[in-house]
């Protein structure tokens, strides 16, 4: 009877979170008060924290949750148990005489812990097309993808990254910036940067099969998956998660660290739970736990460019791509005339 007693409980708990309990008013009765009026904590905190009655109502119960997960309680304190960290939103379901009121206050939820700094060791080196503007990389069944951008020179390529050599190619309109690129179930989808439009192609045949249009999502940057579904990086602070089948932008995470929430995610890959993403104009890469944003680590990238040849046209480190059988990374940069197989290790 008493486990009965506590599911009918629960039931009742989660209707009036997720439906408002039919009678909940959204008053301006009560305000959530936060201890010494910090804004800013990391997961796991207890969070203390207590509602202001402003027209003299008496509260009988309060229940807070986050992304509609009731936290842990204990007296005054509630514990930041979140699956997503960033951008969050306490809310307080208050049980008061005569009804229930919703309460909200805006707070930052950020990593427990610091970013592990990683460093690199070259494994091999590949010749790369020096004119190849690198955008998005990628290996399906042991072959290289490629995407490259700027307008007029923006492209999308198959490549035996033992030789350099362009095996297929499909160029896009002059007016298209091309950008990330990502494989899945036989079609590649590829984005552009500001033209708020992606492509899909058939994988045999570079075929275009479709297109989709861009939702909240600011521009087109880096795609990766997980075997199931789409992560977009769009230069924000966020990744946006895409349906495969419709591509529409059906959920999100924020990238934080212990510190802050950070915005320069750009080429993307996904290896065992993580997001690898180069740092958008900088020398480095970033593993982001793929369900909460928090990044788990940083690596140091530095010295690589000094080993390709210089010219006019040289630019930054882009483009990542995970080996499966090999168990490396592949890089390169934008008109880089080598590719760098390399493997990752903790400094």
């Amino acid at each position: 009877m008493r486990s009965l007693k506590i599911l009918v409980a629960t039931t009742l708990l989660t209707l009036l979170i997720s439906c408002g309990g039919g009678n909940t008013q959204n008053t301006q009765f009560f305000d959530i008060l936060i201890s010494g009026n910090k804004k800013e904590f990391k997961k796991h905190d207890n969070l203390e924290v207590s509602i202001q009655s402003k027209k003299g109502k008496i509260v009988e119960k309060v229940i807070y949750s986050i992304d509609g997960k009731v936290l842990p309680e204990s007296g005054n304190s509630v514990q930041l148990e979140v699956h997503k960290l960033g951008d969050k939103t306490l809310k307080a379901l208050v049980q008061y005489e005569g009804g229930t009121a919703e309460v909200f206050k805006k707070i930052k939820v950020l990593a427990s812990n610091p970013p592990e700094i990683y460093t690199y060791e070259i494994v091999n080196e590949y010749p790369h097309d020096i004119n190849a503007y690198t955008q998005g990389l990628e290996f399906y069944k042991d072959t290289l993808y490629e995407s490259t951008g700027q307008k007029g020179k923006s492209s999308l390529r198959k490549v035996d990254f033992k030789t350099g050599k362009v095996l297929k190619q499909i160029d896009l309109e002059n007016s298209l910036f091309g950008e990330g690129i990502t494989i899945l179930d036989n079609k590649i989808y590829q984005l552009t940067w500001q033209s708020g439009i992606g492509f899909v192609y058939d994988i045999s045949s570079f075929e275009k099969i479709d297109s989709f249009t861009y939702g909240k999502s600011k521009e087109g940057w880096g795609l990766c998956n997980d075997g199931e579904k789409l992560f977009k990086s769009d230069g924000t602070e966020k990744i946006w998660i895409l349906n495969p089948k419709t591509l529409e932008e059906e959920d999100y995470i924020e990238i934080v660290t212990d510190k802050s929430i950070f915005n320069k995610a750009n080429e993307l890959e996904y290896v065992g739970g993580k997001i690898y993403a180069n740092v958008y104009q900088k020398e480095s890469m970033m593993i982001i736990d793929a369900t909460s944003g928090a990044i788990e680590g940083v690596i140091n990238f530095g010295g690589l460019k000094n080993k390709v040849t210089k010219h006019d046209t040289l630019d930054v480190l882009n483009g990542v791509a995970y080996h499966p059988t090999k168990k490396t990374f592949f890089v390169t940069g934008k008109n880089w005339d080598k590719l760098f197989e390399v493997s990752i290790k903790k400094k």
